[in-house]
């Protein structure tokens, strides 16, 4: 009788971490189950042996295809999505520089489901997801060496947050930064996309489920307890010294941005920081060499860069910040991260005074 309480249990919490597990399993198993003296005992025996199951427990992974790795080149690239509708021009893009190889998704919540997608998309030799929901299943050696395997790497949205605090500083997120340095291609979208670059903008003040942080709460508080900035999670190269950003015209970020980079000026993490922001239903396609092109039906891209430090970006106060170059590169556009120019967009100059947009363009149009 005994024996059969703790086995139903045990399968109903195999995917649980050790605290949560424990609390489960001790429902229940009591003194209505047990002798009285033998319950403390029963107890300690289940939390040592849920604490030494639970990590490795707590991530998923699913596979698609052959169960063998594929033993293949790759070509150095980075597919930065916008959110929205996947593109599957920019999913073939990525699928194209892995070679035939394995596919991973990461994330930190969800499914599966770009499994089958990528897998009807891309003749590839394995398409997988891997699930990574707390830090301690980061720390796992298993999960660091499934990304180590891997021949492409694509981060799904969500919530940054989410990756910042489960991921970052550990073997999973070292285990990814190999990855890029390898030469191996890398792919985010949306949440996937926020932390590509150096500066991130880590949403760790949101409220789960909650609104958006505006344009407007920033451009009139970029101290806004909401903005919580962090850097250096990932070396993805060609991005250091970039913010970067999704889902840009359609959410009407641009406010928002203008404020994050003032902050990262403010606080002395750069003088001259840029952005890449990613319009819905867009990608940037970004080559080894620098040279990107912009695919899709949504907006495009807009680079951003500040010149000159911020003249009020104080606690409590509207931003005042002048002249911070930006670029519009629409579908088909092409744009040199290193040289920073662009063919095919606008040019033209953003200011911010006491919290209120001005744009060199015809009509003060933002977008």
């Amino acid at each position: 009788m005994a024996i059969k309480a703790i086995h139903n249990k045990a399968v109903a919490i195999e995917s649980l971490d050790a605290k949560e597990a424990f609390m489960k399993f001790s429902q229940g198993i009591s003194t209505a189950v047990l002798p009285r003296r033998r319950y403390v005992f029963v107890l300690a025996l289940i939390w040592c042996s849920l604490t030494a199951m639970s990590p490795a427990a707590s991530y998923k992974y699913k596979r698609l295809g052959s169960q063998l790795d594929a033993q293949t080149h790759t070509d150095p690239g980075i597919a930065m999505m916008g959110g929205g509708t996947d593109q599957d021009e920019a999913f073939r893009w990525l699928c194209g520089k892995g070679h035939n190889g394995d596919f991973l998704v990461l994330r930190a919540r969800g499914t599966s489901d770009y499994n089958k997608y990528v897998n009807k998309l891309c003749q590839m030799n394995s398409v997988a997801t891997l699930i990574v929901p707390t830090r301690n299943a980061a720390e796992q050696p298993k999960v660091a060496g499934i990304v180590r395997r891997a021949t492409v790497i694509f981060i799904a949205g969500g919530d940054q947050s989410h990756y910042v605090n489960f991921w970052k500083g550990t073997l999973l997120g070292n285990a990814i930064n190999t990855h890029v340095l390898a030469g191996k291609p890398i792919g985010g979208t949306s949440a996937g996309l926020a932390i590509l670059g150096q500066y991130v903008y880590a949403c760790l003040k949101d409220k789960p489920n909650g609104p958006d942080l505006s344009s407007r709460e920033v451009l009139d508080n970029p101290y806004n307890e909401r903005v919580t900035l962090v850097r250096d999670f990932l070396q993805v190269p060609l991005l250091g010294n970039i913010l970067t950003d999704s889902h840009f015209a359609k959410r009407d970020r641009m406010g928002r941005s203008l404020g994050f980079l003032a902050r990262i000026v403010e606080d002395g993490w750069s003088k001259d920081p840029r952005e890449i922001a990613i319009d819905e239903k867009s990608a940037l396609l970004v080559e080894v060499d620098g040279r990107a092109k912009v695919v899709g039906a949504g907006q495009g891209v807009y680079f951003l860069q500040v010149t000159e430090p911020p003249e009020v970006c104080q606690p409590g106060q509207p931003l005042t910040l002048r002249n911070v170059a930006a670029y519009h590169e629409p579908t088909g556009g092409t744009f040199d991260i290193r040289s920073w120019t662009g063919e095919g967009g606008e040019a033209f100059s953003i200011s911010v005074e006491g919290g209120q947009i001005h744009t060199t363009r015809t009509g003060n149009a933002v977008y």
